[in-house]
């Protein structure tokens, strides 16, 4: 089992960024997957979720409205849209398998200007 994150890096106040999870191993489409963030002296925060089939997605009050999960079963790869990107945004994020301990290494978001 192997889920690996990409797509974090330093972005602007007000900026974007769009981060992937690419899953291997296990049979991805029966899964809902979410996206979690851990900040250093923080507690983690789940941030969305979407269903197995995609048709259902859920959101931290944090993030609504400006974060949007989506997925590709074909691909085996799970995405996490960030825009309006604020400095409490900083965090480590990294994707997980719901209801299963699979989950990826993470990948750095920093929101700085």
């Amino acid at each position: 089992v192997q889920l690996v994150e990409s797509g974090g890096g330093l972005v602007q106040p007000g900026g974007s960024l769009r981060l992937s999870c690419a899953a291997s191993g296990f049979s991805f489409s029966w899964y809902a997957m979410s996206w979690y963030r851990q900040a250093p002296g923080k507690e983690r925060e789940l941030v969305a979720t979407i269903s197995s089939g995609g048709g259902s997605t859920e959101y931290a009050d944090s993030v609504k409205g400006r974060f949007s999960i989506s997925r590709e079963n074909a691909k085996k790869m799970v995405y996490l849209q960030m825009n309006d990107l604020k400095p409490e945004d900083t965090a480590v994020y990294y994707c997980k398998a719901r209801d299963s301990n699979y989950r990826g290494q993470g990948t750095q978001v920093t929101v700085s200007s």
